[in-house]
């Protein structure tokens, strides 16, 4: 059975690599207006974090591809290859 949240309970969740980097906090996500699927995550990066200050952004936020997510719960995990 899916597990469901609501998007605002997501906002300011912490963003963590796979191997214990935090990279940011979820501030946005973008959703396919076609399909109702998340598409990606948009996060402000942690501007301490080698890894964040590498990726690319666009007006201050980093955009984050829904498929390199691997578990939600009090923090976002994420698979380092896939960003």
């Amino acid at each position: 059975m899916a597990k469901f949240a609501i998007a605002k309970q997501l906002t300011g969740k912490r963003l963590v690599t796979n191997d214990g980097e935090e990279i940011g906090k979820l501030i946005d996500i973008y959703v396919s207006e076609s399909t109702g699927k998340i598409e990606a995550v948009i996060i402000e990066p942690n501007p301490d974090n080698g890894t964040a200050r590498r990726l690319k952004r666009e007006g201050g936020v980093v955009s984050i591809p829904y498929s390199a997510v691997l578990a939600v719960s009090d923090h976002i995990i994420v698979d380092k290859k896939g960003i």
